[in-house]
């Protein structure tokens, strides 16, 4: 029977980076580097919003969109810190994680044949959703660029078959962001090719000394763009799935459309927990980016000081540091690196063929944990010094 699989399905593969953690898990004493989330528990006033909702039954389905009191709270909340305006009643949608956010506007917007621009590097969970939608991903290769997909960039990879550009700011491995100006180049492009933009900017409230800057800000460019955000990573609720997407009325129209027959509605818990979140626990999530912010700089430190080279993360809670692969693959290297260092770091080919070479090392850990993973690292890498 399993030829009879759809055969989409069949040529995914499960993501490296969830390869290379369940392999990380058999080896004993390995201090891991690897995950993506963040180690605070989730906000006490958070966790008590959603007994709350649970003592008191709110517990039935809500609106497709999502409660009401939740929209209203995340449009103040865009407008306040990023100066976005969106409706509401008409266009703003609570989903089940930024990843259902991600995969209902993929399949909204593309038709079979459509090709999407993303950067090379890029979190692997676009790829996937871009083929079960029947497009093409057409990786853009940041690497000279300091991992930032530009204008030029996105110009010269257009086709006439183009029908979006992915834009994930600040990025999930790199931790890099773009500038308004570089924001205002891209929008031009877009603009005058009309094509869709999906911007994922889970990582705005994890920036450190400039603000997040949103595409969407831009009027002229508005009714070609969705935002995709949420409360994963800026109030350490990942399990809870909440994210929201941001659209064009016209546009969020057919995205509640393809929402409504996917999942119905967003866990009616979940929401009131995030609503709680977005509308009475700002300094939570300032507090726990202050705490990013300090680790980001003490790993930067050991890197100089070991003479690693990376570009500087702004965002986020990753770097993505170049170390030589003595001529080994990249998958290699992070096993070399697990067996003989006892240190974990995702391999970079799992954010694409762009990444080799380099590896993620998420800073989402405490600094005692940072500091012994960057000890076994810099003693591995002085060992095979001595022996090359």
């Amino acid at each position: 029977m399993e030829q009879k699989i759809n055969p989409r399905i069949k040529d995914i593969q499960i993501s490296g980076i969830r390869k290379f953690f369940n392999m990380v898990g058999q080896y004993d004493d390995v201090v891991s580097l690897t995950i993506g989330q963040p180690d605070f528990p989730t906000p006490q006033s958070i966790k008590n919003a959603a007994i709350h909702a649970i003592d008191h039954n709110y517990t039935s389905y809500t609106h497709n969109a999502g409660i009401i009191e939740l929209r209203e709270a995340i449009s103040e909340h865009v407008a306040s810190n990023y100066g976005l305006h969106y409706q509401p009643e008409q266009e703003i949608i609570v989903t089940v994680g930024a990843s259902q956010a991600i995969d209902i506007t993929l399949r909204t917007i593309l038709e079979p044949g459509d090709e999407v621009l993303l950067p090379g590097p890029v979190y692997p969970g676009y790829e996937p959703l871009i083929k079960l939608a029947g497009g093409t991903p057409v990786f853009v290769d940041t690497r000279d660029h300091d991992f930032k997909m530009d204008s030029r960039l996105i110009e010269n990879h257009i086709t006439d078959r183009t029908k979006a550009v992915i834009l994930p700011y600040p990025s999930n491995p790199t931790g890099v962001s773009l500038s308004k100006d570089e924001l205002r180049e891209i929008a031009d492009v877009i603009k005058k090719h009309e094509i869709f933009l999906l911007a994922d900017e889970i990582y705005s409230e994890l920036v450190y000394e400039q603000p997040h800057e949103s595409i969407a800000q831009f009027d002229d460019v508005r009714n070609q763009v969705v935002v995709v955000n949420g409360v994963s990573k800026s109030h350490s609720m990942t399990g809870w799935r909440i994210g929201f997407l941001l659209a064009p009325e016209w546009l969020a129209s057919h995205l509640l459309k393809t929402h409504q027959y996917n999942v119905s509605c967003a866990t009616s818990i979940s929401q009131y927990a995030a609503l709680e979140a977005i509308k009475n626990q700002r300094n939570e999530a300032i507090d726990m980016k202050n705490e990013y912010h300090k680790r980001r700089n003490f790993v930067l430190d050991r890197l100089d000081q070991m003479g690693i080279d990376y570009v500087k993360p702004d965002g986020a809670f990753y770097v993505f540091p170049e170390l030589p692969l003595n001529g080994l693959s990249t998958f290699d290297r992070a096993v070399q690196f697990v067996e003989q260092a006892g240190v974990a770091l995702v391999p970079g080919d799992a954010f694409s063929e762009n990444g080799k070479g380099y590896f993620r090392l998420s800073y989402a850990y405490d600094t005692d944990t940072l500091k012994r993973g960057l000890d076994r690292l810099e003693h591995h890498l002085k060992d095979n010094e001595k022996t090359s």
